[in-house]
């Protein structure tokens, strides 16, 4: 009987060892003060703290176990000299009554670490709650920002190395890919294109930050670095494949180009710039991509000139 207690207890004692491996490292970590306050439920000094003034958007979690605890957003300027929140991630905190009944102990739910004290009915906010927290026993993760929301804009205007070329330098463009569109045959090739009668044009995508750079300032940009009078190609580029065209995505982007036409026209210029809706875009061959940035040299056909 004497054996099978005490098999039974060293099972016991195991599963209690299990459940705490996950955090007895983190807890075999802490600094000596960390340990004072998050084990021995001890209290940093007021305004020491490294969180007691923070305003960015994020997500306080706990020191030990990692646990999401508190939102940026419920936080609150108390000025008692600790981080303060009025309320809490659902679930996230237990609440303990001190021995004494003087006051309500924190600790994190998951792990059981201790916070801090809550205390209510003190008119901070409308929730009417408090939640006072050692800096040392949280940490900070910070709200990551929200990818740019980039878009597409497809121009073609004679030998896309140039056209990639002065695009690619604009500041808010991310990046631009020399390639083919608005032809019949699916996943043309560069040798497929020079024969003519595909009827892709050689067309450049524009990745860019619409909150950086606007796509009437790219359209001008496209304007300006090429010839959009010449009818047959682009410089001493001839042939269909080299045509400008702008290829649009939108009732707006149409809007904008037709609106640029009109001021070059204004100027004297007969535009050749054909309107197109934008179609399936097909990259070329790495050896296509950043030409000029490879070579070193610069663009032979293609040029700024200020026309806006």
């Amino acid at each position: 009987m004497q054996k099978i207690v005490w098999i039974l207890c060293l099972m016991v004692t195991s599963l209690v060892a299990d459940a705490l491996t996950p955090w007895s490292a983190k807890l075999n970590s802490l600094t000596p003060f960390e340990k004072h306050v998050i084990i021995d439920k001890g209290t940093e000094r007021p305004f020491s703290g490294k969180y007691v003034d923070t305003k960015e958007d994020g997500t306080y979690t706990c020191k030990v176990c990692g646990a999401p605890l508190y939102r940026s957003s419920d936080k609150l300027d108390s000025h008692c000299g600790w981080p303060s929140f009025d309320d809490t991630i659902p679930g996230a905190i237990k609440e303990v009554p001190d021995a004494d009944g003087s006051r309500t102990e924190i600790v994190c739910a998951n792990c059981g670490a201790h916070m801090g004290h809550v205390f209510k009915g003190e008119g901070f906010t409308e929730k009417n709650v408090r939640h006072c927290v050692n800096s040392v026993s949280l940490n900070f993760q910070k709200k990551k920002e929200a990818a740019a929301a980039w878009e597409k804009a497809f121009f073609a205007g004679g030998c896309f190395w140039g056209v990639e070329y002065h695009l690619e330098k604009i500041d808010g463009v991310k990046e631009v890919t020399s390639g083919f569109m608005g032809g019949h045959l699916k996943n043309p090739g560069y040798d497929d294109v020079i024969r003519k009668d595909t009827g892709h044009l050689e067309t450049v995508e524009v990745l860019y930050d619409p909150s950086k750079v606007s796509y009437e300032t790219l359209a001008k940009t496209f304007f300006e670095i090429h010839d959009p009078t010449q009818s047959d190609g682009q410089g001493p580029d001839i042939g269909s494949q080299y045509l400008s065209a702008v290829f649009v995505n939108s009732k707006e982007e149409r809007e904008t180009i037709e609106r640029l036409i009109k001021v070059l026209e204004k100027q004297g210029l007969k535009i050749a710039t054909k309107i197109l809706p934008a179609a399936s875009f097909y990259p070329a061959k790495a050896y296509h991509q950043d030409y000029y940035e490879r070579k070193g040299s610069q663009p032979y056909c293609h040029r700024r000139v200020k026309r806006f």
